[in-house]
């Protein structure tokens, strides 16, 4: 008798789950739009500021407006005293969002997936043919929705990383050429190094 109650309670409150992750997935649909949109207008800020960035790994000093499309860059010419940790954590999360994105998208995609399916299977028990089409529409719909804003995400995510490893591994060499001096702090030369390997 209890099992019969906890599985008609998880079959009703299954149900209730469906309308928020319809809204989570059209959200998430359009922060991946949106995500495009900035990884475009970055991609033309560094074409447009590639040479003052290869000038600044040369010692050249830049304003931060003439590293844009570099935030790494960008925050360490500001922020001298900026350590590699600190560095990686700030490119860390620039990619926090990303990363969950990519994550989640197809968990509620097949979250949403899943939902339609138990009044799917009722109509063809049932011999409802126009009900099996509609809860089947929804079903993979929503399972397309969640893999396409997970292929757009885990592909921003993963050239976003390599520019970003790109710049960490530059500030780290910028870095280790001002400490070549003699009398340099040994212990940012030791984290540098780290950060490299």
């Amino acid at each position: 008798m209890n099992v019969m109650f906890l599985e008609q309670l998880m079959y009703q409150l299954s149900g209730w789950f469906m309308a928020p992750v319809l809204i989570a997935i059209t959200i998430l649909f359009a922060y991946s739009l949106y995500a495009l949109g900035v990884f475009s207008a970055q991609w033309w800020q560094r074409r447009n500021n590639a040479l003052p960035y290869r000038r600044t790994i040369k010692g050249d000093s830049f304003s931060p407006d003439q590293l844009a499309g570099f935030p790494l860059m960008a925050y360490a010419t500001q922020n001298t005293d900026a350590t590699m940790d600190e560095l990686d954590v700030m490119a860390l999360k620039n990619l926090e969002a990303l990363r969950i994105t990519t994550r989640i998208a197809p968990m509620l995609g097949l979250i949403a997936t899943m939902i339609p399916m138990a009044p799917a299977l009722k109509s063809l028990g049932d011999g409802n043919i126009q009900g099996i089409s509609d809860n089947l529409v929804v079903a993979f719909s929503a399972v397309i929705f969640g893999m396409v804003i997970a292929s757009i995400t885990f592909w921003l995510a993963s050239v976003k990383k390599r520019w970003l490893a790109v710049e960490l591994v530059d500030i780290a060499r910028l870095k280790s050429s001002y400490l070549a001096k003699p009398n340099a702090d040994h212990e940012l030369q030791d984290e540098v190094i780290r950060e490299v390997a």
